[in-house]
């Protein structure tokens, strides 16, 4: 798994929900700042292997398999929907014990929706974005490496300031 800069953003999304929670739900703590960062970490990468296994069983669901494949596929994903919030409190405690508290079973359901949501509203902010760039001609996703563009046939990527 490579790490990318949308991992990264999402860290942060994931932060700022996750900040919003502990104001607004006394139920949701963290004793600092970093405690909250680490735990922003931590449930960017439970649920990013929840989502896995959620698509994984969907696409085996989906798939021209038999009936009792599916069966125990929807079973599974049934399973899964309410463990994995159950999975996260759990790690949660293990990992950080009473400096951080994520509430109970529905307050870590909600900061789940919400974090998913905002993880969506953002992910389709870039996207849009990124659909603009390639209007106006500009390949915005690869200014690390100009050469990347003529690759992919939509010419160099122009340099961010002016050469002398």
């Amino acid at each position: 798994m490579r790490l990318r800069p949308l991992d990264l953003v999402d860290v942060f999304v994931y932060l700022v929900v996750l900040g919003t929670f502990i104001q607004l739900f006394p139920a949701v703590i963290s004793e600092s700042f970093l405690l909250a960062l680490l735990t922003a970490v931590l449930l960017k990468v439970v649920l990013e292997g929840v989502l896995w296994v959620k698509t994984r069983l969907l696409r085996g669901i989906r798939s021209p398999s038999g009936a009792l494949a599916r069966t125990i596929r929807i079973a599974a994903l049934v399973l899964v929907l309410p463990g994995s919030k159950f999975l996260v409190l759990e790690l949660v405690d293990l990992v950080f014990g009473d400096a951080v508290r994520l509430g109970g079973f529905f307050a870590v359901t909600a900061l789940i929706i919400a974090l998913m949501l905002a993880r969506g509203g953002v992910r389709r902010l870039f996207a849009r974005d990124g659909e603009a760039d390639a209007a106006a001609g500009t390949d915005a996703g690869n200014e690390a490496d100009p050469g990347a563009g003529a690759a992919s046939g939509a010419g160099p990527a122009r340099p961010s300031r002016p050469r002398p």
